[in-house]
This record gives C-alpha cells, structure tokens and sequence, in this order.
C-alpha cells in the first residue's frame, strides 16, 4: 500500500503578511496617482523574499529582466516598424523574437541572471501584444511600475526584517501568557 503524503499546513505566516502590504501599499500609491498599479503590485508579489537578500535577488530579479526586456523589445520593434511603419506585418516579428530571446540571454548572462524569464515575458508582450503607437510608454511604463513595486518589497523587507517581527510575535504572546496567569 503506498503512503499517503502529508498534507502541508495551511497558515498565514509572516511573508505572507509583508507581501500582501508590500502590494497593498503599491495600489494605494496608485490610486492616489491615478494610474493603473497592476505592474507595481506584481512587482512587489516578485520582489517579496523571506528576507531582505532573498528580496534582493526576486527582485532584481524581475526589475532587471523588465529593464533589459523593455530596451530590447523597444529596439527590436522599432527595427520591425522600418520595414512596416504600420505594423501590418506580423510574420517578422517571429525571427525579430528569435533574435531577441538569443541577446536576451546574452545580456542576462553578462549583467543579472536572474532576468531571462522576466525579460522574456517583456520581450513577448511588447513585440506580439502592443501596437505601433504605444510600444515605447509601454516598456518604460513596465520598468518604472515593476521598479515601484520592487523598491517597495526592499522596504517592507528592511523595515520588518523576521527577526523584528519574530520578536514582537514572542513579546506579544508572552503578554497574553501573563496576562492570563494573572487573571
């Protein structure tokens, strides 16, 4: 008979809280400048590690992959654009992608490893989903809200490091121990 697998534990724990401020705070930023904060929150969710290094790298992560992504994606399209201003031709932008997920990989190998799948997904959205008016908003758009969201995670990280928060936890049980040893 073959052993069941154990169940994980379901709980609210800690990186959980500090990734759902991070992005709370993104949106509320947001909302107060009237712009769209889906980018600055996924830009947080990515930048949210289970501490300030693990921050570091998940975020770089995302932010560099965007930058190198967005820039390339920007140049790849415009090259596309020379050949049809109108961007009526979509076959060419297949061997523009395979040229671009190559030096992708190239630049990602020389400045943040890390950037490959993040800068992919850039590359892909603006070459295949934005229109010829909008591709350059586009990718600074991306690498301005993925950098909000990512900056946000860093601070959130720095602000309530575990150890503080492991500590307060300790401190607030212990308060509710004694207070019901005296009651």
């Amino acid at each position: 008979m073959k052993e069941s697998a154990q169940k994980p534990v379901i709980h609210i724990g800690l990186r959980n809280l500090k990734t759902a401020l991070s992005a709370s705070l993104c949106a509320l930023i947001y909302y107060f400048l009237n712009r769209n904060p889906a980018f600055a929150c996924i830009g947080a969710i990515f930048g949210m590690g289970a501490n300030l290094d693990h921050s570091k790298l998940h975020g770089g992560n995302r932010l560099f992959g965007t930058i190198i992504g967005g820039f390339l994606g920007i140049i790849l399209y415009r090259i596309y654009l020379i050949f049809y201003p109108e961007g009526d031709n979509h076959l060419l932008l297949v061997p523009l992608l395979f040229v671009g997920v190559v030096i992708l990989i190239i630049l990602a190998q020389v400045f943040w490893v890390g950037a490959v799948q993040p800068g992919g997904v850039v590359l892909c959205l603006l070459l295949f989903s934005i229109g010829p008016d909008d591709y350059i908003s586009y990718s600074l758009n991306r690498m301005l809200d993925t950098g909000v969201g990512v900056v946000m995670s860093l601070f959130i990280n720095w602000l309530l490091p575990r150890e503080r928060l492991d500590a307060w936890q300790e401190a607030f049980k212990a308060k509710f121990r004694s207070k019901d040893l005296t009651d």
